[in-house]
């Protein structure tokens, strides 16, 4: 101890003993806080996280040009990100369990491609969404307008009403002689790209044949009507329905050795004789840009939705070698 009275009174040994006590405390306090920074360091950082749900049941050109994207924006997976991927097989029943997990693990924003929109939206209403859909998401309800979307959705759209006489147009084209043409068209699809199709069908002088499926069992007996109705080509009308299964609608037209026009480039990467739309890797590109600037603060309210502007005309040469 050393009274108050000796350190006033210059005690040289009571000077030495208060200053070896506020050394004592300093060295303590300088240990506590660097003590204090290592273990704050130390412990793993929060990666954001993006919730990514397709309908598919593997990956594809699709997902490497949205992972591709992502990269050249600065963010490297595992390092400043996360990707929580879920397929669902091509099983639309399994969409809202999917979307439902997403939404558990808190994912700062989810994309929804290929149909999966619609119970993403179901599933939450404050995580922001990016979709990328093949119809209008303004007549199907999905948004506001394309220019002021709304609530937590916006992103891109494979829609363009103007694309459906296009591909009739190109089919005639490719193929003079046809004269009779089986529209294969979804039950629950827009009526918009049936009306551009029979008005282009008009123009072209082609009789058109509507074929009208429900379900995948449909399949059978819609080839079966054509082959009846004698159609010489046959066009998809743009649904992701018929998208997500394309693998017997391609078996069917090449058993009824059917020159088919059909909407996205997958169908012809998986057998299909020829496409015209729009660039899907292009738009899943432009999809990883409107994560960015969630990720970074702006709200999906303020993003419009965008159309597309790449559109590509593919033919199978081994197909059309096969079916003449």
């Amino acid at each position: 101890t050393c009274p108050f009275d000796k350190l006033r009174a210059g005690s040289e040994l009571c000077r030495r003993i208060q200053n070896r006590k506020w050394l004592g405390l300093s060295v303590f306090a300088f240990v506590f806080v660097v003590a204090g920074a290592l273990a704050q360091a130390q412990q793993p950082k929060k990666l954001p996280r993006i919730g990514y749900l397709v309908s598919r049941s593997a990956p594809g050109p699709n997902d490497q040009a949205f992972q591709e994207a992502l990269h050249e924006l600065g963010y490297v997976e595992g390092q400043n990100i996360v990707i929580e991927r879920r397929w669902a097989g091509g099983n639309p029943d399994r969409v809202p369990d999917l979307a439902a997990d997403l939404v558990r693990l808190k994912v700062e924003v989810i994309f929804a491609g290929g149909a999966t929109e619609g119970a993403v939206k179901s599933a939450t209403g404050t995580i922001p969404i990016v979709f990328m859909v093949e119809g209008d998401p303004v007549g199907s309800g999905l948004v506001a307008s394309l220019a002021r979307p709304g609530g937590n959705l916006t992103g891109l759209t494979v829609f363009a009403d103007e694309l459906a006489g296009k591909r009739l147009e190109i089919l005639k084209e490719a193929i003079p002689r046809i004269s009779r043409v089986a529209a294969l068209r979804y039950l629950n699809s827009e009526v918009i790209h049936l009306r551009t199709t029979e008005t282009a069908a008009q123009s072209l002088g082609l009789q058109l044949q509507i074929l009208v499926v429900k379900d995948p069992k449909d399949f059978d007996s819609a080839f079966g009507a054509a082959k009846k109705g004698r159609a010489d080509a046959l066009i998809e009308l743009s649904s992701s329905f018929l998208s997500t299964h394309r693998k017997p609608l391609l078996d069917l037209a090449a058993k009824s050795r059917l020159p088919a026009m059909w909407e996205v480039s997958g169908f012809v990467n998986d057998g299909g004789l020829m496409s015209y739309g729009p660039s899907l890797p292009d738009l899943y590109r432009r999809a990883a840009t409107y994560v960015d600037k969630i990720l970074k603060g702006t709200k999906p309210s303020d993003l419009p939705v965008e159309r597309p502007s790449k559109f590509e005309f593919i033919i199978n040469l081994k197909t059309a070698k096969q079916i003449g």
